[in-house]
């Protein structure tokens, strides 16, 4: 833990951080670390970033250092720039004056805001007791650090017995900001610790309410659970809190939907969605995650029952990944992601069942199908899936090998013929050209063909075999 510490001491976000606490203090205004960093710093995480609590309004704030953005000037809030000569602005600091909040009329911020006198108000409008810590950073060691805490929310005891807890009113705290709902999901997630029951009543209280908040906030918090490292977790507890129905029905509706033992052992499609969660990994890409998350979303609406006129009476999902691309793009377009990582993840989900197929597809058909775009992203949910279900990987190792093995030039080639070549070669442009240059290049991609003048034969042979059945 001291080597720990004494590492982030050293990091530009801490000591840009202590020179704005020491600055504002030479001026003779109270500052304080605060929020989520003196969280990180109590549990041995070296934070990602640091935010200062001070007595200072922003005006006083402005006047102290030399670059500064006013991005929040209505609820006290500055961002204070450490310049770095050779690139600029180093690290950026969030100064926020102490204050008290009014109502929120908008469920995200408050109408009006008034300065706090002390520490002890300003605490009283954050969101989660192990939030709402002050620490005094001057004179920080390892013995010292326990010391150095101003808690008046209880956060240290809430840290030690591992529960989240909405700071006073839990009703009141996710009245005003709907958000926070999903934070208090995301931080419990991620840190493992449970949600304080009365907190966890007064979400699933307001979860329809969760509705009124942004799209955009919505995905980002999502993204973020899904991409922490903790993503089942999370997702049980949008179950749980009655959230889930509301941010992504579509997901909600995977419970209860049975699929057929012999290829998924493990249950229903929730569950299997579940699983795959469960082995995304911190730092996972968000495509991949998305991805995983959405694979099967097309299950519920295409569910059928065990038919017993069948040979082989099974429940059947025919068309899934086909349904499941459309509302998955339907779901992205909702929380608006970029049109990239929409496109990816839908690729994902309309590819995913192409896999098995793989041994039985042509040498020209599996090489179009490597050319997906961030195809090992493709692989990726392929094993996620199948080790999350029936846990063969036949297919998975065989397109692996394939693809590994194969040069970007055997599957992605030059073309031997354009649309250039058949207008020189006096065909008149129009829609068999298309065809004519997919058999074309099919023959390249099986090996058949290799030059120029062999693709010029090849074309001659399709032009006469077209004029033979023309004429028949």
């Amino acid at each position: 833990m001291q080597s720990d510490l004494q590492t982030t001491q050293s990091s530009t976000g801490f000591l840009a951080a202590l020179h704005i606490v020491e600055s504002l203090r030479a001026r003779g205004f109270q500052a304080y670390f605060a929020g989520g960093c003196v969280r990180d710093l109590l549990l041995g995480i070296a934070p990602k970033d640091y935010d200062v609590a001070t007595s200072a309004p922003p005006e006083k704030v402005l006047m102290a250092f030399e670059r500064t953005f006013s991005v929040g000037m209505h609820f006290g809030v500055v961002i204070v720039c450490t310049v770095n000569e050779d690139v600029g602005c180093d690290t950026q600091t969030e100064v926020a004056t102490f204050r008290s909040d009014g109502s929120y009329s908008d469920g995200r911020r408050p109408d009006e805001v008034s300065y706090a006198d002390t520490p002890q108000e300003d605490v009283q409008r954050r969101d989660f007791t192990i939030n709402g810590m002050l620490l005094d950073p001057v004179g920080l060691t390892v013995e010292n650090l326990h010391g150095k805490v101003l808690d008046y929310v209880g956060g240290r005891a809430d840290l030690d017995a591992k529960l989240l807890r909405a700071i006073g009113d839990p009703e009141r705290r996710f009245a005003e900001d709907k958000l926070r709902m999903l934070r208090a999901v995301r931080f419990a997630a991620r840190f493992g610790f449970a949600i304080e029951d009365n907190t966890m009543r007064a979400m699933q209280k307001q979860a329809a309410t969760i509705e009124q908040v942004s799209n955009e906030r919505v995905r980002d918090e999502l993204t973020k659970m899904l991409t922490e490292g903790h993503a089942r977790r999370a997702f049980e507890l949008l179950d749980e809190s009655g959230l889930l129905q509301h941010v992504l029905p579509e997901v909600a509706a995977m419970r209860g939907v049975q699929q057929p033992p012999e290829w998924h052992p493990e249950g229903d499609v929730w569950v299997h969605t579940l699983l795959l969660l469960d082995k995304l990994h911190a730092g996972a890409k968000a495509t991949l995650a998305w991805g995983a998350l959405l694979h099967d979303v097309g299950k519920p609406p295409t569910f059928r029952a065990p038919d017993p006129a069948d040979v082989k009476p099974r429940i059947r999902f025919n068309g899934h990944a086909d349904v499941g691309a459309t509302m998955a793009r339907a779901i992205l377009n909702r929380l608006r992601f970029s049109n990239d990582d929409t496109d990816q993840i839908v690729s994902l989900v309309a590819n995913h069942m192409r896999f098995g197929d793989v041994t039985k597809m042509k040498q020209s058909t599996l090489k179009r199908f490597f050319r997906l775009q961030d195809f090992p992203e493709h692989l990726a949910l392929h094993r996620l899936d199948v080790t999350s279900s029936h846990n063969q990987l036949a297919m998975y190792d065989y397109a692996s090998k394939h693809f590994e093995a194969a040069p970007i030039e055997a599957y992605k080639p030059a073309p031997l013929l354009t649309g250039r070549d058949l207008i020189d070669a006096g065909l008149p442009p129009g829609p068999r050209f298309k065809q004519l240059l997919h058999d074309i290049e099919d023959a390249q991609l099986e090996g058949n063909i290799r030059t120029r003048d062999e693709a010029i034969n090849l074309l001659r042979e399709l032009l006469a075999s077209q004029r033979g059945v023309s004429q028949g």
